[in-house]
């Protein structure tokens, strides 16, 4: 459905996921709109990629439970304390999931709202170095109308000059709402 919707549309995927990454983070921005979804699950069809998303384990019941699993929704406890006070309980809980799984393609948008965020969340960052897998940059372009998986970025533990890298990569893409969308100013420079 998703895929016959997203073709309908005129909607085209211009970069895919090399085969051969069986594990990894992938961001996906600019996320200004829920119909970002629609496209991003459309995506999903047309590259035939198996990724998952977490969700808080309180949302995996009636009436959803289904629903949500179907489209690759994974349960986490986001209440556990963690022993290291410099992350986060849900980090430990993601880089956990990579440990469970031969094969993973975890999706997070790290801007974490749809409202702009000149700040992004980075989770994401961590959860790749403590599972020690790449970080695939995807994204939802309104102006061209595309989608995709464009680069790999191994992190390389220095945090700025790979934020740097991420943030070059989004900068001038056209999100529905783009005036709901920044790249992090502060991770930017």
């Amino acid at each position: 459905m998703f895929k016959l919707f997203y073709n309908l549309m005129g909607w085209k995927v211009t970069h895919f996921l090399p085969a051969e990454i069986k594990k990894c983070v992938i961001v996906v921005a600019p996320h200004t709109s829920n119909w970002d979804f629609i496209y991003g699950m459309g995506t999903v069809a047309i590259m035939k990629l198996n990724q998952k998303f977490v969700i808080k384990k309180e949302w995996i019941r009636f009436p959803f439970k289904k629903l949500f699993l179907s489209l690759g929704a994974l349960p986490i406890d986001r209440n556990k304390k963690s022993s290291d006070p410099n992350k986060s309980s849900t980090v430990h809980a993601m880089a956990e999931l990579f440990s469970n799984h031969t094969e993973l393609r975890l999706v997070i948008t790290p801007e974490g709202t749809r409202s702009r965020r000149e700040k992004w969340k980075t989770g994401f960052y961590y959860v790749a170095i403590k599972a020690n897998v790449p970080i695939a940059l995807a994204f939802i372009n309104y102006e061209t109308k595309t989608c995709g998986i464009d680069k790999i970025i191994y992190p390389s533990g220095d945090y700025k000059k790979d934020m740097k890298e991420i943030m070059d990569f989004y900068k001038y893409l056209k999100g529905k709402n783009h005036e709901n969308f920044s790249i992090d100013l502060e991770l930017s420079q």
